[in-house]
C-alpha cells in the first residue's frame, strides 16, 4: 500500500513525535491558542485523532487572558521515560516549561518552569544510558539578541531543575552555510549522540543533523534533506521514530502559508557511513535526500493499493459534554464560555469586541485545511440586542458572515478587516440585508478553494437557496500560524453584554470538497 503527503494537511506546527509500544503520539506548537499543545495519536502514522491537550490553559494563565498572537507555546517536544509522558515546551517571553502524565489520553499536570528567561526556545530532553539527563534548546533573537546556537544543559531526571552549566554545543555561525539553526531534537543510537535540527528558515530551509561521541561534543554536521526538485518547500523540523518492525521514519512540516505548517512523513535510511538520509536520495548529492510525495506505507507488508489515511475530525454535532477537541479559543477564557446541549453550542457573548475580532479571546476556532472545503452552521441571536455573531475566517486579515442586531434592527452582514488597525474599520463585502427582527435563525456557509480563496453565503433555512456574497476574500495566515475557521459572538462597541448572554449555534458540518465526504 502507498500513502500520500502531506499526511496532515492543516496547521500542526513544529511537530514532534514518539512511539510507545504500538502507539504514536505527536505534539505541535499552539502559540496563543487555548487549550494548547494538542497531542495526536495514531497506530500506523497515517490515521490520526486528537488524544488530549497537554496544556489546559496557556501559562502564565493571567497573562494569556487576552490574545497575544505569535507568543505563547512555541515548538515543544514529547518524550516517554520510566512510564511517564513528558511535554517540554517554551514560551519565548517566560522560559521553558514541563508538563507530564501517565495517561496521554487524559489530563496533564499543571506546567512548571524548568528554565526561566527570555529567548529560550525549542527544548528537548534526553535521558542517557548512564542515568544522566540533558536538555538541548535554541535561542530566539527577537527576545535574547542571539540565534543560530544550540545549548545543552544537564537537568535532573524528573525535569524539575538544572544541575549543570549550560554550554553551546553547536554554533551555526561556524558551520558553512548554516543560518537560523533552531528546533533541535536529541537522540542516542548505538552510543552516538544525535541532534536533528532545521536551518535556513521556516519556508526555505533544510534538515541538518549533528553527531558526536559525547553529549557536549564536538559535533559533526551534515544536511540530510532539502527541497531538491520537489514542490515541498522548506522541508524540516520534526521527529525521528522507529516502527515496531524496525523501520525508521521522519515526520516534518512544510510551511504552506495560509494553510500553516502541514505535516509530511518521510522514510529515513542509514548510509554505509552511519549517517541518516531522509526521503529519496538526490542523484549526485550523496548523503542528502528530498521529500517523497507518495511512498510505500509503514510496515505495509507489500500490499497493493492506497493506504487508508485520516486526519482529526472537524465536524461537530455538539452532542457531547463539550465542544470537540478540534476547537480552541484565541486566549484563556472563563470556564463555561462554550456550553453544549441538545445539539447546540451556546457561546457566551464576549464583552471585549472593540471592533477588531483578532482581539477577542472568546473566538472559538480550528485550522483552515489545505484542501477545498465547505463549512456550514446555523446561528440564532435569540432576543438579544447589541450583539453580532457568525462564522469567521481569521488571520492577520479576516472576514466573516453572520448576524448583527442593533436597536432592534436585525441584519445579515458579510464584512472584512484588511488591516490590524482600529482606525481602519471593517468593510462590507455585500450590502447588509435587513431581516424581520423576529427571525430566529440563519444558516451560514464558508467555502474555501485550493488557494484559500473564500466564498461566503447565507440562507434563512434548508428550504431556501443560498445567497452568496458577490466579493471573494483571500484568506491570509496569522502570526506563525495558518488561517482559522471560527465561531464568535460579541457585544457591539465593547459594551458589556447582559448577564448570561449567549448566542446559539447549530451543528458544524465540514465537507471535504475533494471527496464529498463529511469529515
Amino acid at each position: 500500500m502507498r500513502y500520500r503527503n502531506p499526511i496532515l494537511d492543516a496547521d500542526w506546527p513544529d511537530p514532534d513525535a514518539i512511539r510507545v509500544g504500538g502507539d504514536y503520539f505527536l505534539v505541535a506548537s499552539s502559540f496563543n491558542r487555548s487549550p494548547g499543545l494538542p497531542v495526536l495519536h495514531s497506530t500506523d502514522l497515517l490515521r490520526w485523532t486528537i488524544a488530549s491537550h497537554a496544556a489546559a490553559q496557556v501559562v502564565p494563565a493571567e497573562h494569556y487572558r487576552r490574545p497575544r498572537h505569535g507568543s505563547g507555546i512555541w515548538a515543544p517536544s514529547i518524550r516517554h521515560h520510566d512510564g511517564v509522558f513528558y511535554v517540554v515546551f517554551p514560551d519565548p517571553d517566560h522560559g521553558i516549561f514541563v508538563t507530564h502524565t501517565r495517561d496521554p489520553f487524559g489530563a496533564w499536570s499543571t506546567p512548571h518552569a524548568l528554565l526561566e528567561g527570555r529567548g529560550l526556545i525549542d527544548p528537548c530532553p534526553l535521558w542517557d544510558d548512564d542515568g544522566r539527563t540533558y536538555l538541548v534548546h535554541g535561542w530566539a533573537a527577537s527576545r535574547s539578541g542571539q540565534k543560530n546556537l544550540l545549548t545543552l544543559v544537564e537537568v535532573d531526571e524528573a525535569l524539575t531543575r538544572v544541575v549543570g552549566r549550560p554550554e553551546t554545543v553547536v554554533d551555526g555561525d561556524l558551520v558553512e552555510g548554516c543560518t537560523t539553526l533552531e528546533g533541535p531534537k536529541m537522540y542516542q543510537r548505538d552510543g552516538v549522540y544525535w541532534i536533528f535540527a532545521p536551518a535556513g528558515g521556516v519556508a526555505t530551509g533544510w534538515q541538518s543533523v549533528f553527531r558526536a561521541a559525547k553529549p557536549f561534543g564536538p559535533y559533526e554536521h551534515r544536511v540530510v534533506m532539502r527541497q531538491g526538485d520537489t514542490p515541498v518547500n522548506g522541508p524540516h523540523q520534526g521527529a525521528w521514530v522507529t516502527t515496531p518492525g524496525g523501520e525508521d521514519w521522519f515526520l516534518h512540516f512544510q510551511d504552506r502559508g495560509v494553510f500553516g505548517r502541514v505535516v509530511h512523513l518521510q522514510p529515513l535510511t542509514w548510509g554505509d557511513d552511519g549517517w541518516p538520509v531522509i526521503g529519496r536520495p538526490i542523484d549526485g548529492e550523496p548523503g542528502c535526500g528530498q521529500p517523497v510525495l507518495r511512498y510505500q506505507a509503514p510496515d505495509a507488508g507489500g500490499q497493493a493499493g492506497d493506504a487508508e489515511q485520516a486526519e482529526p475530525a472537524r465536524s461537530d454535532r455538539f452532542d457531547g459534554a463539550a465542544p470537540g477537541p478540534q476547537w480552541y479559543f484565541q486566549a484563556n477564557v472563563p470556564a463555561g464560555t462554550a456550553v453544549v446541549g441538545s445539539g447546540r453550542l451556546h457561546l457566551a457573548v464576549a464583552p471585549d469586541d472593540l471592533g477588531n475580532l483578532r482581539d477577542v479571546a472568546g473566538v472559538l476556532g480550528q485550522q483552515l485545511p489545505g484542501y477545498p472545503c465547505r463549512v456550514t452552521t446555523q446561528v440564532d441571536l435569540g432576543e438579544q440586542d447589541g450583539v453580532r455573531a457568525g462564522l469567521l475566517v481569521l488571520g492577520r486579515k479576516y472576514a466573516w458572515v453572520g448576524l448583527e442586531k442593533d436597536a432592534g434592527r436585525l441584519r445579515v452582514v458579510v464584512r472584512r478587516r484588511e488591516e490590524d488597525n482600529l482606525r481602519v474599520p471593517e468593510a462590507d463585502l455585500m450590502e447588509p440585508v435587513e431581516l424581520d427582527p423576529t427571525t430566529l435563525a440563519v444558516e451560514l456557509c464558508v467555502a474555501s478553494d485550493e488557494a484559500g480563496v473564500i466564498t461566503f453565503a447565507w440562507r434563512r433555512g434548508p428550504q431556501n437557496v443560498w445567497t452568496e456574497a458577490p466579493v471573494r476574500f483571500e484568506a491570509v495566515q496569522g502570526h506563525w500560524i495558518g488561517a482559522e475557521l471560527a465561531l464568535f459572538a460579541a457585544s457591539l462597541g465593547g459594551l458589556p453584554p447582559a448577564d448570561g448572554a449567549r448566542v446559539s449555534f447549530g451543528p458544524v458540518e465540514f465537507l471535504d470538497e475533494r471527496t464529498g465526504q463529511v469529515r
